[in-house]
């Protein structure tokens, strides 16, 4: 067994050796950072050791007022943040500094790799924000002790970030945790009381804690209060200026970008809460790595005492890219995670919660420009909504975006209430094609007749919209209508003229039809001419009711059952390689393989993979060597 006072030195794992690197060589632009992550993480010991004093007040160990410290030592080139909150026992320092066990220090270097630049924006939101006062320090020293605690459980930690770390055991009086860091030469301009001010009242002046450095003022002794140490959420927004939120946004979030939107409320009648809610403008890495970050929803507060975060139960799941603040005074401090989800107080205040959220989005969707940021980031999480907020789905709808056949870049979209505003007076329905990319959505040969008739249709190319489509069966009494389901009843919509009557076509050309039938055979349901292709020879168009092929292709590629419907094949009648196979029929020839070439193609046009690629060029070359009038064999002789 391991001697608990040894002190002993350890490497750092790879990947917060090559953060360290990161941060040594001064990859980040603002270096002030490391000074708010040290304040935010005292911050967090602080609420922290306040919540669970609320069930064991031993622990305040008869010093209940939670404070934040700031000092300076300009001779000896250190810079101090101390507070005394719950702090940390030597196995919480050996398993979150020096580690990726629960830093997500993977997470965030893998998020490095991915932005052309690596810049402040990436800090603190993955719990690396400690490694930050590498980015000014030659040597950070830790000193800590968990409350409740004895005095002789205490810990050091330090290291010069150069791969190795030490920690040990030590006697430590007080509980919570003080950092020394010992800034190399450059850096030590910062160590000035006015410059160090700055930095708090700019970057943590909303901290709840007071944040206190040494009095300068000659009569006064000891320390003042350089932050406001109220809760920003409880204040008046009057009294709040824009700046004001913006710091507390990226304190709560870890986000160093500024937020898109936000919205404050304080809610008052039958039940009383205060919520503080925030947009942001780019996708947090936590939520696109699937990272359990602490710092990510909402938190919540009983009567300004810190409960928890990622409250999810205050909104629903696809407005889980929101963060903020929601502070009751009708819940008890006590209460658990499991006992809110069937809470009727949390209940009433999800519903005003959500619609307050609704409310900022449709605000922000009157400036085209910024509600097309946010859609880029978070559209595929209220197409989420749409789908399973039934109570929701016709507002949610409104604020959807598509691009659509009149739209030249995926970016450039339209809603609904748009798409509506743009349909001739004969329309009456909404047009979609679905596909796997906006490059094939608008090729897909399904909006030939479309082009045509100058009939505008929405693409649809994100995983979710099939199911989205699926959902939506219209939207202010239009019907959603697949243009590659079923029948087309388009006659008389659009500018161009009645298409010939498909009867009559079908009739013209039906030794073509049986014969192309009896080559697929139950390859298809029915082979029939149509009414929407104009380039195209063929198309495959799933029957009424059915799925289309892409969504069947989605369903079997996530292991789900697909109910066994053959797709229809219809034939261009006008088209050159169908006249010409007519013909052939006429002359008595087999017109087989020129069958499951169409087919194929067809296929291939939709984004779908064939189940034997190698056979369809072996046919593709056979009908070409054919069309270049020689025979197989003298082919291949040659070869």
């Amino acid at each position: 067994m391991t001697n608990p006072q040894k002190a002993e030195t350890k490497q750092f794992e790879a990947e917060v050796s090559q953060l360290l690197q990161l941060m040594i060589n001064n990859l980040y632009g603002n270096k002030e950072v490391f000074l708010r992550e040290l304040i935010s993480n005292a911050s967090d010991a602080c609420d922290r050791l306040r919540f669970a004093a609320l069930e064991d007040e031993d622990l305040y160990e008869d010093d209940p007022d939670l404070e934040i410290y700031v000092d300076w030592d300009a001779d000896a080139g250190t810079l101090t943040v101390k507070d005394n909150g719950i702090g940390m026992s030597r196995s919480d320092v050996s398993e979150n500094i020096g580690t990726i066990a629960k830093s997500g220090t993977q997470e965030f270097m893998q998020a490095l790799e991915e932005k052309d630049e690596i810049d402040s924006q990436v800090i603190g939101q993955f719990g690396v924000g400690f490694y930050s006062a590498f980015i000014v320090s030659e040597r950070v020293e830790l000193e800590t002790r968990r409350a409740g605690e004895p005095a002789e459980r205490g810990v050091r930690w330090s290291s010069d970030g150069r791969g190795e770390y030490t920690i040990e055991t030590i006697e430590r009086e007080e509980r919570g945790t003080t950092i020394t860091l010992h800034l190399r030469e450059e850096e030590q301009e910062i160590l000035d009381y006015a410059t160090l001010k700055g930095i708090v009242e700019k970057y943590s002046d909303h901290v709840s804690f007071p944040i206190k450095m040494p009095a300068q003022d000659e009569d006064e002794e000891g320390w003042e209060t350089v932050n406001r140490a109220s809760a920003l959420w409880m204040r008046r927004s009057s009294d709040i200026s824009d700046e004001e939120y913006t710091e507390f946004y990226k304190h709560i979030s870890r986000d160093f970008n500024d937020p898109l939107e936000w919205t404050h409320a304080h809610i008052e009648g039958r039940l009383k809460f205060s919520m503080l809610f925030y947009i942001p403008s780019e996708r947090p890495f936590d939520m696109a790595a699937g990272v359990d970050s602490e710092h990510r929803g909402v938190k919540l507060y009983v009567r300004r005492v810190f409960i928890m975060d990622d409250a999810e139960m205050f909104l629903p799941r696809y407005l889980r890219f929101v963060r903020g603040v929601v502070d009751s005074d009708d819940l008890d401090l006590n209460v658990s995670r499991e006992s809110l989800q069937e809470n009727r107080v949390v209940s009433a205040m999800k519903k005003t919660a959500t619609n307050r959220v609704l409310d900022m989005l449709e605000e922000m969707a009157e400036d085209p420009e910024t509600y097309q940021t946010f859609w880029n980031q978070f559209g595929n999480l209220l197409k989420e909504g749409a789908v399973e907020d039934h109570a929701r789905r016709e507002r949610l709808s409104g604020l959807l975006r598509f691009a659509t056949t009149h739209t030249d870049q995926p970016d450039q979209t339209v809603s609904l209430d748009d798409y509506i505003e743009r349909m001739g007076e004969e329309q009456e329905k909404i047009y979609y094609v679905t596909a796997d990319s906006f490059a094939s959505a608008k090729s897909s040969p399904h909006l030939e007749i479309f082009r045509d008739k100058d009939i505008e249709v929405l693409l649809m190319y994100d995983r979710i919209d099939e199911w989205l489509a699926n959902h939506l069966a219209e939207y202010q009494d239009h019907e959603l209508q697949s243009v590659a389901v079923g029948d087309l009843d388009i006659d008389d919509v659009g500018d161009e003229q009645d298409d010939p009557d498909r009867d009559e076509a079908d009739e013209d050309h039906a030794d073509l039809i049986a014969a192309l039938q009896a080559s697929l055979g139950q390859r298809v349901e029915q082979v029939r001419t149509t009414r929407r292709l104009r380039d195209s020879p063929a198309c495959l168009v799933a029957q009424e009711g059915g799925m289309s092929k892409h969504f069947e292709r989605m369903l079997r590629d996530a292991g789900q059952q697909v109910p066994d419907r053959k797709p229809i094949l219809e034939v261009n009648p006008d088209h050159p390689i169908i006249e010409r196979l007519g013909e052939k029929v006429e002359e008595g020839e087999d017109v087989g393989e020129w069958a499951d070439v169409l087919f194929d193609q067809a296929w291939l046009s939709e984004g779908g993979q064939l189940d034997d690629p190698g056979t369809f060029v072996q046919r593709m070359n056979k009908l070409m060597i054919r069309l270049l009038g020689e025979s197989d064999s003298d082919i291949i002789t040659e070869v």
